[in-house]
């Protein structure tokens, strides 16, 4: 069966000069993200987790290489071009839910739509709802609901947009734990019924073993890549550069 790309990474580099410092972040970076699969994106601290993500999701530019959402070359697009396609084909999930507290549930939901001024039935919307298992709470505001309903609002609102890829950075880092297996639960059934193609960034061991892979960042490389991991054999790997770094450091 062919496989179907959903992102094409090709010699990604990104650095920042900080009073006329430069520190490479990245270095030269190759991958490829099958379509309707779950990737973790893990490493130490300071291993370019974030960068990476901010730059294959089109946030942030790269300083050389390419990446491609489907056929496209973000890295060739012009600012506005970009935004169409941040707006069309990426979704986000962060720490933070991001929602507009003065506007419902429902209202939150649509708001990416009324803003591409595209147009979605209301039932759509309610099927998304009840997906995140908050069709009971489509006229009550972000004050009203728990962390864990907050950020089910978030991904609810993604998934509005239908977008071919969604990112997520830290998605359950502001939950407590219970909250959290509910979310990564939710997100792994996405994964399973609608193909959805999701890229996470996470230290948490429980977030990265639902991924059907780990990738391994670090140094700002791809080091390792684990396929259907478990928490155990993601501890193993995690101990291995935990103990490399120690070894660096003696």
């Amino acid at each position: 069966m062919e496989i179907i790309k959903a992102i094409t990474v090709k010699n990604l580099t990104k650095s920042y000069i900080n009073k006329s410092k430069k520190t490479k972040v990245l270095h030269g970076i190759d991958f490829e993200f099958e379509k309707g699969l779950m990737t973790a994106v893990m490493g130490p601290s300071g291993s370019g987790k974030s960068t990476f993500l901010q730059c294959v999701a089109g946030l942030d530019k790269v300083s050389g290489g390419n990446v491609f959402i489907g056929e496209t070359d973000i890295t060739k697009l012009s600012e506005k071009e970009l935004n169409i396609i941040r707006r069309e084909k990426i979704g986000f999930i962060f720490q933070t839910y991001n929602l507009m507290s003065m506007l419902t549930v429902y209202d939150n939901v649509v708001l990416p739509l009324k803003l591409a001024k595209r147009k979605t039935a209301k039932n759509e919307i309610m099927t998304i709802l009840a997906k995140v298992g908050l069709h009971e709470f489509v006229n009550r505001y972000p004050s009203q609901l728990s962390g864990g309903q907050q950020q089910r609002v978030a991904i609810a609102r993604t998934l509005a947009t239908k977008p071919d890829v969604l990112f997520a950075d830290e998605p359950t880092g502001a939950l407590d734990t219970s909250t959290g297996k509910q979310i990564l639960s939710l997100l792994r059934q996405i994964v399973n019924e609608s193909k959805q193609t999701i890229i996470i960034v996470t230290h948490d061991l429980a977030v990265a073993s639902i991924a059907d892979q780990v990738v391994f960042l670090i140094d700002g490389q791809i080091k390792n890549v684990l396929k259907n991991p478990t928490i155990e054999t993601i501890a193993l790997k995690t101990s291995k550069w935990e103990n490399d770094n120690l070894q660096c450091l003696s």
